[in-house]
């Protein structure tokens, strides 16, 4: 197992920097950022100027050598916004999105689990039905729109959440962060159920999928033969068994939350990551780009490999080798 969880680095390494290479790309054809620094009035000499210090003259694959040596170091280069760290601005907006993403993966798994399990123990019941009715909206619907509406129902009609920011702070172990306050929490319940709500539908789909399947399996019925209570039957054997492909699932939405947070944190006003892009790409701040995508790519890579870590521990027959 040692021996392949040092190869899957090495695999890592090789696709980290092919994702270097496709960024560096990416963001050196944009648009030249020297025209968004400089006013409309400004020279050829001061272009070229501005050009020369930030070391936009040199040739191409100079460049990249230059950005992965950089990038190696978490040095990336000021922002042209913020005019410090592009590495310390991201470091500074990275804590609101992890929070609003853990709350989120919290949610979609205590809720999305139990449902699917039950949906696919009794598929024919009316409340099974509802169950998967729901989900097809919670699938259907868009992000964006749901946003609103809980805006204008929870906060403008009803009073009972803040519309946007993120609240006061507290403190959890050293950590400052809105989950150790009540205020924290009222700015942070509704983005979290507007990210949540798609994800829950598509793992209650997938759940209840799987449970039917397992549900019609020999060991499930010699289960049942030698008297095992149904809960246990249902999330002790049949949950087991449905997961692996749940698990995959899983850490596919926490890289895409991770990554994708923008549309709800531009709703809420949510001062995370997912703006924060946002905001570079209409400014066409550089190295806050590159620095995000690098990040979050980093993010799924790792991501993927403890989901094939963690196939073994929910199926032993599972191996990391592919045997």
């Amino acid at each position: 197992m040692f021996k392949t969880i040092v190869q899957r680095f090495f695999q890592m390494v090789a696709v980290m920097i092919i994702v270097t290479m496709l960024v560096f790309a990416m963001t050196y054809f944009i648009s030249n950022p020297v025209y968004l620094l400089l006013p409309q009035t400004a020279t050829e000499a001061q272009i070229a100027q501005a050009e020369a210090e930030l070391g936009l003259d040199k040739p191409l694959f100079v460049q990249y050598g230059i950005f992965l040596k950089n990038a190696l170091r978490g040095d990336f280069g000021n922002s042209y916004f913020y005019n410090r760290s592009a590495l310390s601005v991201i470091l500074e907006k990275m804590p609101a999105t992890l929070e609003l993403v853990l709350v989120t993966m919290i949610l979609t798994v205590l809720i999305g689990i139990p449902l699917g399990v039950f949906a696919g123990a009794r598929p024919n019941k009316l409340s099974s039905k509802l169950t998967m009715a729901g989900s097809i909206f919670g699938v259907s619907l868009p992000s964006f729109w749901v946003g609103m509406i809980m805006i204008y129902v929870f906060s403008l009609m009803l009073g009972w959440t803040p519309v946007s920011g993120r609240g006061e702070l507290g403190s959890i172990l050293g950590i400052r962060t809105s989950l150790a306050t009540a205020d924290g929490w009222r700015h942070l319940i509704l983005p979290a159920i507007t990210l949540a709500l798609s994800n829950v539908a598509s793992i209650i789909r997938l759940t209840r999928a799987g449970t039917q399947e397992q549900m019609r399996q020999d060991y499930i019925k010699f289960a049942r033969s030698k008297g095992v209570g149904t809960r246990q039957v249902l999330f002790g054997h049949a949950l087991k068994n449905t997961l692996i492909p749940v698990v995959t699932i899983l850490g596919l939405q926490l890289g895409d939350l991770i990554a994708f947070t923008t549309i709800t944190e531009t709703i809420f006003a949510w001062p995370g990551m997912g703006k924060m892009a946002l905001d570079a790409i209409s400014s066409n701040d550089r190295p806050i780009i590159s620095a995000y995508l690098l990040m979050v790519s980093a993010m799924f890579i790792f991501i993927n490999f403890v989901v094939d870590v963690l196939y073994t521990l929910i199926d032993p027959r599972v191996s990391l080798g592919g045997e």
